[in-house]
């Protein structure tokens, strides 16, 4: 395998740009790329036409507009290049206007009240900034989507808007250094954990195809505690997998650098290497519906639920987030110079006040009904918003809050920022907490609590504009500074010590932790619909508004969607479960202890005992008799779902997620108590410990 020679070479990327394109209109279309100026139409046939050459020269057939809705997955229309000309000849054509602009019907995804039947129509735009691929022989164009009345559908618009945001005041802020910067990059690295289980045991389980978790299941004698799988060898079947789905990641240009296995039984991690936030999301969606396709391939199922087994880690994923500046400084790196240094601190500061100022958008930003099984739950961050900075960078804050100089003892190579009150500064000195949902770790910060299933163009948004909102407000304050230096020594220190409320370098699952955490001041969110509530908060919606990134009526409708979501993502695990119960648990449950009745009738007229049969008859049926009324309990509370989406979130987790949790109590009772061979569905070690 030559690795360099397949590497992007299903990608229309800059190299096949550079080699198909005149060189006025590849300067043309860098120039859109870069710095967003308009492709004229002339310029966009040509791309067009060099596109669809090199398409059909690798077997594509068809294109399609690939484009991100606010379902959170992706989707695709598919049109081939198939065209007929003036003399009945078919040939195969492709237009710079079909390039740029979409028209598909689109009226069935959520749009949250924005859009009304006469005005379903939805439109797909051209987004030049992420490179065209070919996935399945069809022609993929990464697209913005919006509506009949240009109001934004979709992840990837308001992902693009936060990082011309963010870039647009981290130049404004490295101009007080004297750096001049075209553009500065949001950069993301986003760690994927995900299952692999026997797919035969994934089609005999409805919970799983219906819901992608387990919703009953009692524990297998062994689960996670030996520690034994994490960082372990790699199973023969699953190297192949792994190594097929390097092979498919590699020629669409995502850059697949680290696997191996996780905490949990078949549970594992792929990470890539950091590209920026558009790229970087787009190849995330990518890699989580291939892993899906290479999965089935190998004979597995791949689960990206949050919590697909009770008892066991659940899956996340990592977004490792820094800022870049065109020409590659990491601007989250300390320097190597006093004003390097000075540089850091001041966004350094600039982050520790947006993650405060709106830690409710980012807890908002990984809310779901399968993330809720995760955080808080001694495996995954708490719902708690914290930064964890460690020690020593906490001692250089603790310093410049106190205006006093920075203890010798507690660093070992420092670098002097050069000023009268900020001390001297250690480089890439922290540790990692992994109980933290926002660690600093040396030149990035790591936000833990996106679930495994999510599009992290969400988290990045909020991220993104909350960090913006920071620099903006510094970089007002500075840029008509008298002394600059004296400003920002002040800046630096007065915002420190107003947000010093939201770093905490200690367990973050720790009871204490969160007693600590509400005499701070600091929310705690912790389901689903206590978080989303307050996403259109005044002050949130003014922050979008400033920088542009969403109207009110676009926020209302998120925020729409996002509640029912949660409602309908409940409703589908409780009639899941209501099935699985009266059709395949309590018969199964029956006939075994028909089973044993029968067992009990035998050795009484044969006069042999038959204490331990009627014992366990007595249990089973015991059990039965209770899971059956809870089934209906269950039945009947679903019934009772109000009207109103947000009443309808609420009743969801107050009344039917308890329902469901004294149902699967009593089913996993059964099953520990329950003949192997009556027991309908795969169990978890059945599931977790295949060969």
């Amino acid at each position: 395998m030559n690795v360099p020679e397949m590497f992007g070479s299903m990608v229309f990327n800059d190299h096949v740009m550079r080699e198909m394109l005149p060189k006025k209109v590849y300067q043309s279309l860098k120039n859109t790329m870069v710095e967003g100026k308009a492709l004229d139409e002339d310029a966009a046939d040509i791309v067009a036409t060099a596109m669809k050459e090199w398409a059909v020269s690798k077997g594509a057939t068809h294109f399609t507009h690939w484009f991100q809705p606010m379902t959170g997955i992706t989707a695709e229309k598919h049109d081939s290049f198939l065209t007929v000309d003036k003399n009945g000849c078919v040939i195969m054509d492709f237009s710079g206007k079909e390039l740029i602009k979409g028209e598909p019907d689109a009226s069935s995804f959520p749009s949250g009240g924005l859009r009304a039947t006469f005005e379903a129509r939805g439109y797909t735009a051209w987004d030049p900034t992420s490179y065209a691929f070919i996935k399945d022989d069809t022609l993929c164009i990464p697209t913005a989507f919006c509506s009949y009345t240009g109001q934004i559908l979709d992840k990837k618009t308001p992902l693009l808007r936060s990082m011309d945001a963010i870039s647009h005041e981290a130049v404004r802020a490295l101009r007080l250094f004297g750096k001049e910067a075209k553009r500065v990059n949001a950069t993301i690295g986003a760690e994927q954990e995900y299952f692999l289980i026997d797919k035969e045991d994934f089609a005999k389980r409805l919970d799983l195809k219906l819901t992608g978790r387990t919703l009953l299941g009692a524990p297998a004698a062994k689960g996670q505690e030996m520690e034994d799988h994490y960082f372990g060898s790699i199973r023969p079947r699953v190297k192949a997998f792994m190594a097929d789905l390097d092979e498919e990641l590699w020629k669409l240009g995502i850059t697949a650098k680290t696997e191996h296995n996780e905490v949990a039984p078949c549970q594992h991690e792929m990470a890539p290497i950091f590209d920026n936030a558009n790229k970087a999301t787009d190849a995330n969606q990518l890699t989580m519906e291939i892993m899906k396709k290479v999965a089935e391939r190998h004979g597995f199922a791949c689960l990206l639920h949050e919590k697909p087994f009770e008892g066991i880690n659940g899956s996340g994923k990592h977004n490792n987030w820094a800022l870049s500046t065109d020409d590659g400084e990491n601007l989250l790196d300390p320097g190597r110079t006093p004003k390097d240094n000075a540089q850091f601190l001041l966004f350094l500061t600039a982050i520790i006040k947006a993650v405060d100022d709106y830690q409710d958008l980012l807890r908002i930003s990984v809310a779901s009904a399968g993330n809720d099984h995760r955080l808080g739950a001694n495996e995954a961050p708490p719902a708690i918003v914290s930064i964890f900075v460690g020690d020593e960078l906490d001692s250089v804050i603790s310093s410049i809050i106190d205006g006093r100089p920075l203890d010798r003892s507690t660093s070992a190579s420092r670098l002097d920022i050069g000023t009268s009150v900020l001390p001297k500064l250690a480089r890439d000195n922290s540790d990692r907490n992994r109980t933290s949902p926002f660690a600093f770790t040396g030149n990035k910060f790591e936000f833990r609590m996106p679930g495994s299933s999510f599009n992290i163009a969400c988290t990045n948004v909020m991220l993104n504009t909350a960090v913006a909102d920071a620099l903006k407000a510094f970089c007002d304050e500075l840029e008509g500074a008298d002394d600059f230096n004296a400003s920002l020594n002040t800046l630096i220190r007065r915002e420190l010590k107003a947000h010093r409320r939201i770093l905490f370098n200690g367990n973050g699952y720790s009871r204490e932790w969160e007693e600590e955490a509400e005499r701070r001041g600091l929310a705690n969110y912790r389901r689903t619909p206590d978080a989303l509530i307050h996403y259109c908060d005044e002050k949130n919606v003014a922050l979008f508004i400033r920088h542009r990134i969403y109207t009110r009526e676009e926020m209302e409708s998120r925020l729409e969607i996002s509640l029912d979501e949660y409602r309908k993502a409940i409703h589908i695990e409780a009639a899941a479960m209501l099935e699985m119960l009266r059709r395949q648990i309590l018969p199964a449950s029956l006939r075994f202890s028909s089973s044993l009745a029968s067992s009990i009738r035998l050795k009484e007229e044969i006069g042999v005992s038959a204490n331990a049969d009627k014992a366990l008859c007595a249990k089973v049926s015991a059990l039965a008799d209770a899971l059956l009324l809870k089934a209906d309990e269950l039945d009947e509370r679903l019934g009772k779902s109000p009207e109103g989406t947000q009443d309808a979130a609420f009743f969801a987790a107050d009344e039917i997620v308890p329902a469901m949790e004294e149902a699967r109590k009593i089913s996993d009772s059964l099953e520990a108590v329950t003949d192997k061979s009556f027991w309908p569905i795969p169990t978890y070690s059945d599931i977790l410990f295949y060969v």
